[in-house]
């Protein structure tokens, strides 16, 4: 895969900064966290919200949302990572577009995919299901 780019990492950061002060308090979020599904298949969300006290029995069904930030690694998370989220039960991924910012929402997960899937633009209100508190806009992101 290739190296994170300079997009990603200034929209991490805004991301980061953003939630960290919207965050209520019954939910926590990591930062590249090794999320293991099983012993020998795990992957590095750039986020993931999970209930408070939850981050050692962290799963796929305890995961509130994951963040995807795709620069270099579009395709990637988009295809071949968002099938394997979607096979672990994650009942909400979110890739997000580093350079255009535009997210393509996940939802409804099967055993092959998901069945819900919606693109929004930057403009767009992003809402996450089972933490509404958390809902953004990017394109009012400050990406200084």
């Amino acid at each position: 895969m290739s190296p994170k780019g300079n997009h990603h990492a200034v929209v991490k950061t805004a991301l980061n900064y953003y939630w960290s002060r919207k965050l209520p308090d019954e939910i926590m979020f990591t930062t590249e966290t090794t999320f293991r599904f099983t012993e020998d298949t795990y992957l590095e969300p750039d986020f993931v919200f999970y209930p408070r006290g939850g981050l050692r029995e962290l799963s796929g069904a305890s995961a509130k949302l994951i963040v995807e930030i795709a620069d270099s690694s579009l395709h990637y998370d988009l295809g071949r990572k968002a099938a394997m989220y979607a096979a672990f039960g994650i009942a909400e991924l979110w890739v997000i577009h580093a350079v255009r910012l535009e997210t393509r929402v996940h939802t409804e997960p099967t055993i092959t995919g998901y069945r819900g899937i919606i693109d929004l633009p930057p403009h767009q209100r992003l809402t996450p299901t089972l933490m509404p508190s958390l809902a953004i806009t990017l394109a009012e992101l400050d990406l200084s």
